[in-house]
């Protein structure tokens, strides 16, 4: 979607009449015909020779999102687990410390499934708008 100041350029590029000339080999200005004057289609190669990455709707490509894996998850909530700890000492100032780490452990593996299933529905999402076809599994568990 274009920017405001984006929107209002271009309004004000249609307010304006434009007349449109060529100027021949003598100086004279010549008007060009209506007719000639047709839009060209869009290319689908850029200046620098890669084809055109757009595949949505707004103009940005879509961004590639891998399989969710446990040990990515894991790596995360080892990176959010001193920000859950930080918040407890803060907003649990009249608790223990012991009662502190222990709360931080426990939101810290809740958070852990929690995540896994946000980046399993983020990747399925991806494979539907990208049209590809899920993953087979090997084998059913039960």
């Amino acid at each position: 979607m274009p920017s405001r100041k984006q929107r209002r350029r271009r309004q004000k590029e249609r307010r304006h009449e434009y007349e449109f000339v060529y100027v021949d080999e003598e100086g004279r200005e010549v008007e060009v015909d209506p007719s000639a004057l047709e839009r060209t289609p869009r290319r689908e190669v850029r200046p620098n020779g890669t084809k055109d990455a757009r595949k949505t709707k707004g103009g940005r490509p879509i961004r590639k999102i891998d399989p969710p894996s446990w040990k990515r998850v894991a790596r995360r909530a080892v990176i959010f687990a001193p920000i859950i700890f930080a918040a407890f000492l803060v907003l649990n100032q009249h608790q223990s410390m012991g009662t502190r780490l222990l709360l931080t452990a426990f939101y810290t593996a809740f958070f852990i499934p929690f995540m896994y299933l946000m980046d399993r529905a983020m990747y399925r999402t991806y494979l539907k708008r990208t049209g590809q076809a899920p993953p087979t599994r090997a084998g059913l568990r039960r």
